[in-house]
């Protein structure tokens, strides 16, 4: 097994993160906080958009069962990389869609995989790059929201399942529930 880390934010982290638990190959996905200024921050703090983080997911993979590129690829199918700082009704910079690789490596193929999407979209992708930088966990009653809380969330309900929906549809040879894994 050769064990990765992507690190992606795409607005809600409940959201990325219901759609990569359902990836083959992702062994551990983590809810938390990237590329702000203020050490330690809270989830109030982050969603007062204070902070400079972005709500992000933490994942680690199996690369010999998923590449970093298929990552990205679902990543840019699951969420709109054109809309600044906004997905959806969550608006500001903490919901911005943004990569931060952990590698030079991970930030070619990044780029890559923005110029490669861009063709999907009928706006500019305006997904940043950032630096990887300290990574707070969320608190834990944010790790693994979509199994617990987050189906009886009206929010989540509404939001998660056609991301989830399109996962199992556009790469279901990726999917954990169509492939039977």
């Amino acid at each position: 097994m050769t064990t990765q880390t992507a690190t992606f934010a795409g607005g809600c982290f409940w959201c990325t993160e219901a759609v990569y638990n359902d990836v083959i190959g992702v062994e551990k996905v983590e809810s938390g906080y990237i590329g702000g200024s203020v050490p330690n921050p809270t989830y109030r703090q982050v969603c007062n958009g204070d902070t400079g983080h972005a709500e992000a997911i933490r994942i680690t993979f199996d690369a010999d069962q998923i590449s970093y590129a298929d990552m990205l690829d679902i990543f840019f199918a699951t969420h709109d990389p054109t809309t600044l700082n906004r997905q959806g009704n969550d608006v500001g910079t903490q919901y911005r869609s943004a990569i931060f690789p952990h590698s030079p490596e991970q930030e070619a193929e990044a780029r890559a995989a923005i110029a490669r999407s861009q063709a999907d979209w009928p706006a500019p992708i305006v997904t940043t790059i950032e630096a990887d930088s300290i990574w707070y966990p969320a608190e834990d009653y944010h790790q693994q929201y979509w199994e617990g809380d987050g189906q009886r969330n009206p929010y989540c309900l509404a939001v998660i399942p056609p991301k989830i929906a399109k996962l199992r549809k556009s790469f279901a040879a990726k999917s954990k529930a169509v492939v039977g894994a």
